[in-house]
């Protein structure tokens, strides 16, 4: 009797033979994930052909990635980002119809606490960086404008770190805010122009870059979350487009239509009104939000 047969494992039917212990899985959806799982990873082990010794530097790569993961630092979160898995599960999970801002992934740095502050206040706390002033409307598919709609907003300072990366540096929720956008659904605010920043490159991922020969910058962005009643929240950035790294983010999140202009602004009067001393930076971008589905 052939080996294949009686369910023996060899070369050719390994794919068979694992799959087929998990009859009796549980959990259908579990049955599934894991048939295609094993399908692939055999196929790319049958492809690569890994010596012994390279398949244990690949479980030691795995080890070493766990241990660096704490409640603050999620290096397979990472691994998953750079390898770009992160953007193809967020593009899965958030089709939009035709028109709507296209999402991107949230990071590592949001706070669920910001505190909420009138239209127009200044997130920078410490008035360190080039000023800005940031504006737009939030509208549903059809052009109208959305009221009352919640914008979430951080970002990175003038030296591309988060407030808290640089605990006792920053104020404690400096460059963070929420705004609520008028009857108009305008929305505005004042901040600071910010700077591209590696994401953590000194554990195990940073390694595999610096291996692979890639860089481990993102280049300068705005985050967002959107939210209003009866549309689907929005996760999203803005992006400056003149960013030296703006072809090259290293967890691959920016989208054309997420591309902002970021303008020199050199105007006294202007300058004066936003409480500014000198020329600043101004961005105008508008957000569509779909309808929510549920």
């Amino acid at each position: 009797m052939e080996a294949h047969e009686k369910g023996f494992f060899t070369e050719e039917n390994s794919v068979e033979v694992v799959t087929g212990r998990n009859r009796n899985a549980k959990s259908e959806r579990l049955k599934a994930v894991m048939e295609v799982i094993t399908r692939k990873l055999h196929e790319a082990v049958k492809e690569i052909e890994p010596t012994q010794d390279e398949w244990f530097e690949a479980i030691l790569f795995l080890t070493r990635t766990g241990q660096l993961s704490t409640e603050w630092r999620q290096e397979f979160i990472l691994l998953s980002d750079v390898l770009g898995v992160s953007m193809l599960v967020d593009a899965i999970n958030n089709r939009k119809p035709s028109g709507a801002s296209e999402s991107t992934v949230l990071g590592p740095f949001h706070l669920a606490d910001a505190p909420e502050l009138p239209m127009g206040a200044n997130i920078c706390l410490d008035q360190k960086g080039e000023d800005m002033f940031i504006h737009g409307r939030i509208l549903d598919t059809e052009g109208k404008p959305i009221a009352g709609a919640v914008l979430d907003v951080w970002q990175a300072n003038d030296e591309g770190f988060y407030d808290v990366q640089q605990k006792g540096l920053q104020p404690d929720f400096n460059l963070r805010g929420v705004f609520r956008t008028d009857a108009d659904g305008r929305y505005w605010f004042r901040a600071v122009k910010p700077k591209f920043y590696p994401i953590p490159d000194d554990g195990t991922v940073g390694k595999l870059l610096h291996a692979l020969g890639r860089h481990p910058y993102r280049p300068a962005h705005l985050h967002y979350i959107l939210k209003a009643d009866g549309f689907e929240t929005l996760t999203t950035h803005i992006f400056d487009p003149d960013d030296p790294y703006i072809n090259s983010d290293a967890v691959f999140g920016v989208k054309e239509s997420l591309l902002a202009e970021f303008k020199s602004i050199d105007d006294p009067a202007r300058a004066k009104g936003l409480e500014f001393a000198g020329p600043f930076w101004e961005v105008e971008h508008d957000f569509v939000l779909a309808r929510d589905q549920g």
